[in-house]
Formats: structure tokens, C-alpha cells, sequence
């Protein structure tokens, strides 16, 4: 790898960037099913079990797609780490690595990617969510924030799924991820309030850096919530601003590091 200006990293970056994308094309079949399964979680908890749930003030599926859209944000690391790995595998990265292009660009290539399905797979939980009766009650600029504020949980999750997928270096280590995900992403507010949680559980679930997405997007929709009070559920929009910002900054210097150390 080479010092490269500024304009020529941005043409490398772009070029990673397509090489992902292409590959995406020639594997339609998984990336469907990966935009439809968190359909298909709306469909079995907003009508298999949301007859059980009472969210004060609203309908539960109100309550319920913000979740799943903080949650969609979630389901992305697991799919990057098996991305990452394989490309390892496979001896890819390698050959990357030999090509006179900066360190920057192939891993923003990666990230850019996926930043770009993660906004694919919003438009599709979005209009999941209209068609299922869920409606955005604060305006437009509200809405975009609420959005924004999703793309930018995904780009640190991004960072944390590339670190693990050099990190785990084989496909069939990237399965662990599901260890982490699973626990992050029902030890939350996406489902039900942390309030119905035993204590200590609830205030783990409360501080969640996926709650603070699902609790700030909710209160920027103006959908219902369980009129839960405490610090994060009263600065959720700035603890949604500041736990992908401390994220980003442990795990995209931990994978710069660990992308230059593969051939040691």
C-alpha cells in the first residue's frame, strides 16, 4: 500500500465500494432475505404477540417499528462480519492489500456499502411500516432526523462488524456473532419497555445504545412509549448522537490497526 492524494483514495474508495456491490448483484436471493426478515419480525410481533401488549397513549405498532428500525441498524453487523471473513478466507483481502491503494479506502469501501443497504433496508421498514399502519406524526425534518439518526448507529455497528470480521478471520467463527447480537438487540427498548424488566436488567436495557436510537427516534416520530422517566429515556436524542460517536471512536481506529497488522 502506497501514500495516495486525497482524490485518489475518494476513486479507490468508490471502486471498493462498486466491487461490493457487484457482488451483491450477482447474490440477490441473500440480500432479499436479509431486507425481509426484519419484515417478517414486524409481521410476528405486531400480530402473534402485539394483542398481548399495551403501550399507554398509542398502539403498539407505534411502539413497535421504531424498534425494528433501530433493530434493522443492529441485524447489519452480523451480515458484515460474514462479509469481512469471507473475503479473508478466500484470500481476497490479500490481494487487496498488494494493490497500491490506501488503507482508508478499502475499509471505507466496506463501510460505504454497507451504509448504502442500510438505507435500502430503512425505505423497506418504512414502507412496511405504513402499510401496517404505522404513521410519522412530527413533520418532515423530524422524520429525516429520526433517519439520520439511524444511519448513524448503523456506521458504527458498521465499524464494529469489520473489527470482528478481522479479528474472527473464518466464516464459521463470524457464527459467534450471534451471541452478541441477539442479547444487544433484545436487551432493549426495540420490543417492550425496560421498565417491565427486573431492575438491574432494566437499567442495562435502558442505557443500551440501541435503546437511545429506538427512544429518540420514537420521541422525533411522535409515536407512543411507555412514558418511562429517567436520564436516558430524557436525553435519548443525545445519547443517541453520542453512543455511535464513542462507538465509531474504539472501533474504526481498532480495525484500521488490525487491517494493517493481518500479514504479521
Amino acid at each position: 500500500m502506497t501514500t495516495l492524494s486525497p482524490a485518489t483514495s475518494l476513486r479507490d474508495t468508490a471502486t471498493l465500494t462498486g466491487r461490493v456491490l457487484r457482488h451483491w448483484q450477482r447474490s440477490p436471493v441473500t440480500i432479499l432475505i436479509g431486507l425481509l426478515f426484519p419484515v417478517l419480525m414486524v409481521l410476528m410481533f405486531g400480530y402473534l404477540f402485539g394483542g398481548a401488549m399495551a403501550v399507554p397513549d398509542g398502539d403498539y405498532m407505534d411502539f413497535l417499528i421504531p424498534g425494528m428500525l433501530a433493530m434493522t441498524m443492529l441485524f447489519g453487523l452480523e451480515a458484515m462480519v460474514i462479509a469481512v471473513t469471507t473475503d479473508t478466507a478466500k484470500g481476497v483481502t490479500e490481494r487487496i492489500r498488494a494493490m497500491p491503494v490506501t488503507t482508508t479506502a478499502i475499509l471505507a469501501g466496506r463501510s460505504a456499502a454497507d451504509l448504502l443497504n442500510a438505507v435500502v433496508g430503512l425505505a423497506v421498514m418504512v414502507l412496511t411500516g405504513l402499510l401496517v399502519g404505522w404513521t410519522a406524526h412530527r413533520g418532515l425534518p423530524l422524520t429525516l432526523a429520526a433517519l439520520g439518526l439511524l444511519v448513524w448507529l448503523r456506521f458504527a455497528f458498521t465499524w464494529i462488524g469489520i473489527y470482528l470480521g478481522l479479528l474472527l478471520k473464518t466464516p464459521e467463527s463470524a457464527v459467534s456473532v450471534q451471541i452478541l447480537v441477539w442479547p444487544v438487540g433484545f436487551l432493549s427498548s426495540a420490543f417492550v419497555s425496560p421498565g417491565t424488566m427486573p431492575g438491574w436488567l432494566g437499567t442495562i436495557a435502558a442505557w443500551n445504545p440501541l435503546s437511545a436510537t429506538a427512544t429518540a427516534i420514537r420521541q422525533l416520530f411522535g409515536n407512543p412509549d411507555w412514558n418511562a422517566h429517567g436520564w436516558p429515556t430524557e436525553h435519548a436524542v443525545a445519547l443517541a448522537l453520542i453512543w455511535p460517536a464513542l462507538l465509531t471512536a474504539i472501533f474504526l481506529p481498532l480495525a484500521a490497526r488490525r487491517y494493517r497488522a493481518l500479514s504479521r
